[in-house]
């Protein structure tokens, strides 16, 4: 599991473990929750929707295959949404919401801040539910970029080899730009360069992201870790020596920062 991450399939929760899911909510520890065909009463379906009303950190929550099981559920499942601000993916495939479940939960779909990701196959809709769903895109697909910058995100993290990430020109914005600013900044990896140029992405967003991963740097070196790092320096190429293969990158950042790397 991913730190910060509670995942349970198919399991019967007690009050006591959705108790300890909430406490973890409100605490800002959640980042990934996911219950996926996991039964829990009413009460504590309730319980946990506060929960995540309440959380500062929750980024993904996968309520999958039948937890939000009745119209009692969708609205309860809404009023957190309209309070929460910082869930950026929401996986409700497989359970009954139908056309009234979904309009149910629209106004909150559409006025949440930072939700960019929405899975609701399997979930009963008809025409007035994919009408809905229309309605939550933007006509100019601003939002593409930011799905899918969330889902690399979640990849990303998890990796332990990944170095080098080269994002150039792919739709992002400043959205997606803080999806991967809070992996960089919460989440252990070796990442040591992210190109984010020739996008939409304002300049300060890409400077603090450079920064941290310059500092994940700094740390390597000073604790004698550092073994054949991609490079990076502002304004300059850095001269490596004779070398069978080199990669020329370039973060965006600024009018140039260029570094080469030896593979």
């Amino acid at each position: 599991m991913l730190p910060g991450s509670i995942q349970m399939s198919g399991e019967t929760l007690s009050s006591a473990e959705v108790k300890g899911v909430c406490e973890g909510l409100a605490e800002g520890t959640v980042r990934l929750l996911s219950l996926r065909g996991c039964h829990l009463s009413d009460r504590d379906f309730a319980r946990l929707c506060q929960g995540v009303s309440e959380s500062p950190s929750l980024v993904q929550l996968n309520l999958n295959l039948g937890v939000v099981s009745s119209t009692a559920r969708v609205q309860q499942l809404a009023q957190s949404l309209h309070r929460n601000r910082s869930l950026q993916s929401l996986f409700l495939h497989g359970n009954p919401l139908t056309d009234t479940g979904l309009s149910l939960l629209n106004p909150a779909l559409a006025a949440h801040p930072a939700l960019v990701s929405l899975d609701l196959g399997d979930c009963l809709l008809g025409d007035e539910g994919i009408g809905l769903i229309c309605g939550l895109l933007p006509p100019d697909g601003a939002k593409a970029g930011d799905h899918i910058a969330s889902m690399l995100a979640v990849c990303v993290a998890s990796s332990r080899t990944l170095e080098v990430l080269d994002l150039e020109g792919t739709g992002l914005s400043n959205q997606s730009a803080q999806i991967l600013l809070d992996m960089v900044q919460n989440y252990p990896t070796p990442l040591r360069s992210l190109v984010l140029s020739e996008n939409n992405i304002s300049l300060e967003l890409q400077q603090q992201i450079a920064d941290l991963l310059s500092e994940g740097e700094d740390e390597d070196e000073s604790d004698g870790h550092r073994q054949d790092r991609p490079v990076r320096e502002k304004g300059l190429k850095n001269n490596l020596g004779p070398g069978p293969h080199r990669v020329l990158l370039s973060s965006g950042i600024g009018d140039s920062l260029l570094a080469e790397t030896e593979m």
